[in-house]
């Protein structure tokens, strides 16, 4: 595969001057940048130099940088700018020191306290891109960063709504599409519903370990009832059975507001408050 190398101090492009190589995947290398005209640490997504003549990758990063501009959302990363039609096309994107989700679950599991919250902030950015006529088409946990807020990341194939039924062929990463994702014939048109499949996929992954595979089965007792039935009611097969988000986090709100409250020093929660919390998980 054949790469930028971009070393510290070496310009990107001008005004950007690469820190360190963060990562990448099959079409970008992602670096810490200096941003000279925001005197600031940023990240630059730019596309691998094999795929400066690819018409697709072109497209997807001009439709990310379009995304970016007309997309505002506290669980959204913030764009500040690039060219996607420059000579090394790219990003410039807010720099948000956290781990992914995926990293968190691979190696240390997610607790309730943790779950919850998350799952609630991520139902509210989904909430406003259905609003806004946009599905994300990527909902998983390596596009989740665990920082002070969770931010949703990644918007290179997410589509207009209006453009879904252009859609011939399946779209997204395959262990976390929804059904109508990988076989729209047989289950449905994609749309919001199938970004609510990858937040439900996402939230089991969170709990079981790994992502919902075939049919999927039930949590065990462990897992409080009403927090089983929230993930499991968005992995339904067929998109119309699914909660919206909205209807997702008006079932969350009452189990974030049970949770305990942080322990800060001696401080525990009232004994109503752990009465409250036990009565709503049951």
């Amino acid at each position: 595969m054949i790469e930028w190398n971009f070393q510290e101090g070496d310009e990107i492009a001008p005004g950007l001057r690469a820190v360190r190589l963060l990562g990448g995947g099959r079409r970008y290398e992602v670096y810490l940048a200096w941003a000279d005209h925001l005197r600031a640490l940023v990240v630059v997504k730019v596309l691998r130099p094999s795929l400066l003549e690819h018409p697709g990758t072109l497209a997807g990063l001009r439709g990310e940088a379009r995304m970016l501009d007309r997309l505002a959302h506290p669980m959204l990363l913030r764009s500040f700018g690039g060219e996607p039609d420059g000579e090394r096309p790219h990003l410039v994107l807010e720099l948000v020191e956290g781990p992914r989700l995926s990293t968190l679950i691979r190696r240390y599991g997610v607790d309730l306290e943790q779950l919850l919250p998350l799952a609630l902030n991520l139902s509210s950015v989904l909430h406003y891109l259905a609003h806004e006529g946009v599905v994300h088409l990527d909902v998983k946990p390596s596009n989740v960063i665990m920082a002070g807020r969770p931010r949703l990341i990644d918007l290179s194939i997410a589509r207009d709504v209006r453009e879904l039924g252009k859609l011939t062929s399946p779209v997204g990463t395959e262990a976390w599409m929804a059904p109508e994702q990988a076989d729209p014939a047989r289950f449905g048109e994609i749309g919001p519903a199938s970004d609510v499949w990858g937040l439900g996929a996402t939230l089991y992954a969170a709990i079981a370990g790994h992502a919902p595979r075939g049919a999927v089965p039930a949590f065990s007792d462990r897992v409080p009832a009403p927090v089983a039935a929230a993930v499991m009611a968005t992995l339904e097969p067929r998109p119309a059975d699914r909660p919206t988000a909205s209807e997702l986090g008006d079932l969350l709100e009452p189990l974030v507001d049970a949770l305990p409250a942080p322990r800060l020093g001696r401080f525990r929660p009232s004994p109503r408050r752990i009465q409250t919390h036990q009565e709503v998980l049951r």
